[in-house]
């Protein structure tokens, strides 16, 4: 492994983006032959094949897959090494590869813009996908931080808490269960709950939420895989849902959503940066860390109540929703 070279490292790289060795070696802007070569030689290094040929073009063994992870540390480390130079320099810059799971999109706009009103030459790349999505890209080094509510356990990463992540149950504002107070969750099964697909941590959650209750969430739930397209069905009286209070803000505020008061919610999770604890990390992602954790909280989404209007004289007195977003 000591012969490996950053060429025959982005080699690899390249056929794996682009499937063939030709379109590789246009990408390299070499000739094909070389970069023939240059896989021969690593794979006689390696002792391995790194790569199959199949209709669909070259596809990666597992020892390629094992190149490639390496070739993909490789490239981190050496952009942060870059950007940490820069910084010596005296150069505030850098690029950031952020992914955010779906949920974030709400809020990861205003944080990013937030950010760059202080480090205005900080570039920063956003991702949004689901959670399997997210923790692969992060796994893969296509991404240098996430922005996530449970971190992966599948690999060392640091994770950096920056803010309550409250979930919630929703309905449209005339549904029998919108004025009732402390909703149990066997009254809750007994309508169709719309949910996430699986991988979604806010699916996660609710199954927690179900456990003692063994196959009623499936019984009564119906999958949609968008936060946009449940907040829609919820409207149009299609059932009641599980979400982010961080969604929601807007169909709240303008009457077409309420927050159902059940007992046990809002269900409080937390909102964290995500990277891995191995690679070298770059100044310019430094700053955004540092950022998430003095400044992130103040930038996600609040609701003026997580629960609905007192529909008695007797109700007990609710706390702002910043209040009991702080308050453990």
């Amino acid at each position: 492994m000591r012969n490996l070279t950053l060429r025959q490292l982005r080699s690899v790289q390249a056929i794996v983006r682009h499937r063939t060795i030709a379109a590789a070696a246009r990408q390299l802007g070499l000739t094909a032959p070389a970069v023939t070569l240059q896989i021969k030689q690593l794979e006689d290094d390696v002792g391995l094949p790194l790569f199959t040929r199949t209709n669909d073009g070259m596809r990666l063994t597992a020892a390629g897959s094992a190149v490639l992870n390496a070739a993909n540390a490789v490239e981190t480390s050496l952009r942060a090494l870059g950007d940490e130079v820069g910084a010596i320099k005296g150069v505030r810059s850098g690029t950031i590869r952020l992914g955010a799971v779906s949920t974030a999109k709400y809020f990861a706009p205003r944080l990013i813009a937030a950010f760059r009103q202080s480090f205005p030459d900080i570039e920063i790349k956003l991702t949004v996908g689901n959670r399997l999505a997210i923790i692969a890209d992060l796994k893969e080094y296509h991404s240098d931080i996430a922005l996530m509510g449970r971190p992966p356990v599948e690999f060392p990463v640091t994770a950096t808490f920056f803010g309550d992540h409250p979930l919630v149950m929703i309905a449209p504002p005339d549904h029998p269960l919108a004025t009732m107070r402390d909703i149990s969750r066997e009254r809750l099964l007994e309508e169709t709950i719309i949910i996430r697909e699986p991988g979604s941590g806010t699916r996660s959650s609710l199954e927690i939420f179900f456990a003692e209750y063994p196959g009623g969430l499936e019984a009564a739930s119906a999958e949609m895989g968008s936060n946009e397209t449940i907040k829609q069905a919820v409207m149009a009286g299609l059932g009641i849902a599980f979400i982010s209070a961080h969604t929601i803000a807007f169909e709240v505020e303008m009457g077409r959503l309420v927050i159902l008061d059940v007992a046990d919610m809002p269900i409080r999770r937390k909102w964290y940066g995500v990277s891995r604890r191995e690679r070298m990390t770059a100044p310019a992602e430094i700053a955004f860390m540092d950022f998430l954790v003095q400044r992130g909280a103040r930038h996600l989404p609040l609701i003026d109540r997580l629960y609905p209007a007192d529909s008695h004289s007797g109700a007990p007195e609710r706390l702002p929703a910043e209040e009991r977003l702080l308050r453990p």
